[in-house]
């Protein structure tokens, strides 16, 4: 929704009344092809999906490359919530345009101890609001971190899906039959995190399971 008072584009730093302005979301939100299990920019043959992947689907809004990597260290590392409410609007779009929309909405979780130094989860505080203009639940504990991993920046592909072995577990026992569920994350990398994430919770049931990243690494 947008602000009752003017604020500075978030892109742009024209002043207007949404975090981001119309023309910076009409320019860099544009449609491009994309694979429609991993979102990676492809037409055809996908190199970047895997086998057996735990993952239905993914949509996201854009590539995280310049200017919109922005709004993302916005959110992660200046606490700019706003953020995140302008990004679950835009995936809401997206959502509805498909034709099978999830059940649940779940967060990918963060390790306690860098909830703790963070304050907050960014995936989750975009999950509530999107599941809100969704009119579906939302579920911030369903899924829970194991143990910290190191960071997934510094790794490359087969030591990430190493360092993420194990890391996410159902917080409580239960089955997930017939569920459709939307996991949230701020970005897609390589998708180790996700595909992680979206195991876990086809191992208990789940029938489908949706990554909804903000941005895509390209």
């Amino acid at each position: 929704m947008p602000s009752l008072l003017p604020s500075a584009c978030a892109i742009c730093a024209d002043m207007q009344r949404d975090v981001v302005c119309a023309a910076c979301a009409g320019s860099l939100l544009a449609a491009r092809p994309r694979c429609q299990r991993c979102a990676s920019p492809a037409t055809g043959h996908c190199p970047a999906c895997v086998p057996d992947d735990p993952l239905d689907a993914t949509v996201t809004l854009a590539d995280y490359a310049e200017p919109l990597d922005r709004l993302i260290l916005r959110l992660k590392f200046g606490a700019a919530l706003p953020v995140a409410g302008w990004i679950a609007a835009q995936l809401a779009e997206r959502l509805r345009a498909l034709p099978d929309l999830p059940d649940l909405i779940v967060p990918v979780p963060l390790a306690p101890q860098r909830l703790a130094s963070r304050g907050f989860n960014q995936a989750w505080e975009i999950a509530r609001p999107l599941a809100r203009r969704l009119g579906v639940r939302a579920d911030a504990t369903l899924l829970t971190r194991r143990r910290d991993t190191a960071a997934q920046l510094t790794l490359d592909l087969p030591a990430r899906q190493a360092n993420l072995r194990d890391a996410f577990a159902l917080a409580r026992p239960m089955r997930l039959d017939g569920l459709h569920i939307a996991l949230i994350d701020d970005v897609m990398t390589t998708g180790a995190t996700l595909r992680a994430a979206a195991a876990v919770l086809k191992a208990h049931g789940a029938r489908r399971v949706t990554a909804l990243p903000a941005l895509r690494t390209p």
